[in-house]
């Protein structure tokens, strides 16, 4: 058997190969990475859910690769993060850095967000084409998580291109580039925070630097990721949405004629394409049973949000995008000690690009084939390189 989630056809229609793989066993073990390798894949939703909150399926990568040789260079800001520690380690940082994403001061960030919207589309003339990633769906995730990390306007476009670089599957050289170059920055970042304190995130975390919350490793660390969690996935999220929309016409009359439901629709929106496909590495730490498979200790488990979002045994009619459906049991943020916790962010972005575009372009459409378009080459997001759309 060849590895499933390297079909030609994946990137640009995982869904089908997501539907005979659970066909066969929502958890099954396929064959990964190079000769003799594999790994435990997840595509049923009541399995994922099950996996994402298991505490034997550790992400602790640093001890899972212990020992291994390795020809990666990754920096450490990366390869050692909150995303890829076990408690208490990541108990201790996320408590740092969720109430920072809470209800209260997401609603501040609002204006702010729509502010940046309205300047994005200012530029905008109906009757055109433009790249919706280009233009929209991937500047302002950035820009808004960069606003409240403190860099620079004028560095923002080269930290996004170190960040989209993170990605490059099959790259590897590339990777471990992009990585010292955007953890190099923001170490400099911080040093210049703690030498300058003011006010945003950077400050905060400098300030539970010097109360021995976290150490400054931790506070790169922890920059580094949301500055990169912050958009990458925010960016898939808008577009996916937008594509969706426009590929289900009375979907988006609809919300044309009410931009007051587009809230209320995130939630189907996340779950018919959602913007991770497969999540961040886990392993299992003791031998375990999932959806009646014994999974042995000491092996990877691909947990597939893009797959159980889409399972029959929990959506029905999953491949129709269906705004009355409640989706709020959806994957697409994961769950457990590991949901993302920027969700209300992402949330308050999609919401406010969603009702600037249906009500000042509420005739947009594709500027080319359905088909035609091309999707990011990474099984970890799911994302289009671009989205020419007309308005």
């Amino acid at each position: 058997m060849t590895d499933p989630l390297h079909d030609p056809l994946f990137f640009s229609d995982p869904y089908s190969i997501y539907d005979r793989l659970r066909s066969a066993s929502p958890v099954q073990k396929i064959p990964t990475g190079s000769k003799g390798h594999y790994s435990y894949l997840v595509t049923g939703h009541a399995e994922a859910r099950q996996a994402f909150a298991d505490p034997r399926l550790s992400k602790d990568t640093a001890r899972f690769f212990a020992g291994q040789r390795s020809r990666r260079n990754l920096h450490p800001a990366v390869s050692k993060n909150m995303l890829a520690s076990d408690p208490p380690q990541h108990t201790r940082q996320r408590g740092v850095a969720a109430k920072l994403f809470t209800t209260g001061p997401v609603a501040e960030m609002r204006p702010y967000i729509a502010q940046v919207v309205d300047g994005l589309l200012d530029g905008w003339k109906p009757g055109t084409q433009v790249d919706l990633v280009e233009r929209l769906a991937a500047p302002l995730p950035v820009t808004v998580i960069c606003q409240m990390l403190g860099v620079p306007e004028a560095d923002r476009v080269m930290v996004s291109r170190w960040s989209n670089d993170l990605f490059a599957a099959g790259e590897p050289d590339r990777i471990d580039a992009s990585s010292h170059a955007i953890g190099d920055y923001m170490t400099s970042l911080v040093e210049t925070a703690r030498g300058k304190p003011g006010g945003g995130l950077l400050h905060t975390f400098v300030q539970h630097s010097d109360e021995g919350l976290l150490d400054r490793d931790e506070v790169v660390s922890l920059a580094v990721l949301l500055l990169v969690a912050g958009h990458e996935t925010t960016t898939n999220f808008i577009a996916n949405a937008v594509l969706a929309l426009i590929q289900h016409p009375p979907s988006l009359t609809r919300l044309r004629q009410d931009p007051g439901l587009i809230a209320g629709s995130l939630d189907e929106l996340l779950r018919f394409d959602s913007p991770v496909g497969i999540a961040t590495f886990r392993y299992s730490t003791e031998a375990l049973q999932l959806g009646g498979i014994e999974i042995p200790a000491g092996v990877p488990v691909l947990i597939a949000p893009g797959a159980a979002n889409r399972d029959p045994a929990s959506f029905a009619e999953p491949q129709q995008l269906d705004l009355d459906r409640n989706a709020s049991s959806h994957l697409a943020f994961g769950h457990g000690i590991h949901r993302c916790l920027g969700a209300p962010l992402a949330r308050a972005e999609a919401e406010i690009a969603l009702g600037a575009l249906v009500t000042r372009f509420p005739g947009m459409r594709l500027a080319v084939p359905s088909e035609d378009l091309e999707w990011r080459q990474t099984r970890l997001m799911r994302g289009l390189k671009a989205l020419p759309v007309i308005l």
